[in-house]
């Protein structure tokens, strides 16, 4: 193979992590930037290239690299571009594929959505290798999804399908999402989610908890998470009223495409069995009947930097030459 090896680079709401792969799965070089810190795309994509031509020269010059792939919300596989993504900086639709390819020399770059790229990642090296049909459920920044029926990923018409983030769990008086619309799963139970959560109860209740010690404006899912490790009532309830609400939704996602395994991958999934135990006991009690015990709960065994650069860099492997 006279070139070895590939890039991954996985675009989230907060960082963008990158990284030169082989055949097998290794990740050799790697760094990262922040993705907030550029509010015009153009900055951004020449402060990526920066990086990239640094790990890509660490790997022996862009002769050794087939191509680029890359996850990033609202990526379209189809063309290449990120569409309307609400929890990036850059509004409206962006050819990200063809800015990074330009910025690398004619490197063939392709995209797909984050989470989609996730499980891929999961299919090649993790948890999903040998499994025909499962759901990856992103629990990052927003709440992203990767189905896989048959062994392929589900695109649809138009390269966007698998929004499972945005079905609307609450119909009347439901939070705002990110997207425009109201009560949707991702306003729920995303990182960011669980911590508007915790600032509503903190606000409505009168419970005693060590959350009412953090400024509100500055409190994240993770000290959510620290507080229930020291036995917060309050923090508890907030994990087991994301964990339901999950837990409902999957019920729903099994009925559509009855997986073998919905996989959790993501930042939130940190929280180990303080999150699963309650998505397991909603999940049944809301399953079909025909459905009951068929479906495994898991987590990701890749690490979650990974995960999503592994999954981005299998792209590299197919994406054409223009």
């Amino acid at each position: 193979m006279e070139k070895p090896y590939v890039v991954g680079i996985d675009i989230g709401g907060t960082n963008s992590v990158f990284g030169v792969v082989d055949a097998r799965g290794t990740i050799l070089y790697s760094g990262s930037i922040k993705t907030g810190k550029y509010a015009d795309v153009n900055d951004y994509v020449a402060e990526l290239a920066k990086g990239l031509e640094m790990v890509i020269n660490q790997a022996g010059g862009h002769d050794k690299i087939k191509g680029v792939g890359v996850g990033a919300p609202n990526g379209n596989y189809f063309n290449g571009c990120i569409e309307f993504a609400p929890n990036l900086p850059w509004k409206g639709k962006i050819p990200l594929a063809q800015l990074i390819s330009e910025k690398l020399g004619g490197i063939p770059v392709a995209l797909t959505n984050d989470a989609n790229a996730a499980a891929i990642g999961e299919m090649t090296y993790g948890v999903a290798r040998g499994m025909k049909d499962f759901i990856v459920i992103t629990l990052g920044t927003g709440v992203g999804s990767g189905i896989v029926i048959n062994g392929n990923l589900v695109y649809g018409h138009d390269g966007f399908a698998g929004e499972l983030g945005h079905v609307i769990m609450r119909r009347n008086n439901g939070r705002m999402c990110g997207c425009g619309r109201q009560g949707c799963l991702e306003a729920y139970t995303s990182a960011t989610g669980v911590a508007r959560t915790a600032r509503e109860y903190l606000e409505i209740r009168k419970d005693e908890s060590v959350l009412r010690e953090i400024d509100p404006d500055e409190l994240t899912s993770k000290d959510v998470y620290d507080a229930a490790m020291k036995n917060d009532k309050l923090a508890i309830e907030i994990f087991e009223t994301t964990g339901a609400m999950l837990g409902e939704a999957f019920a729903d996602f099994v009925a559509f495409s009855s997986p073998e395994a919905i996989i959790l991958f993501g930042g939130l999934t940190k929280a180990g069995d303080l999150i699963m135990n309650p998505i397991k006991r909603s999940m049944d009690k809301n399953m079909l009947k025909v459905f009951e015990g068929k479906t495994k709960l898991l987590f990701s065994q890749l690490k979650e930097s990974d995960a999503a650069v592994l999954g981005a860099s299998a792209l590299g492997w197919e994406v054409k030459e223009y």
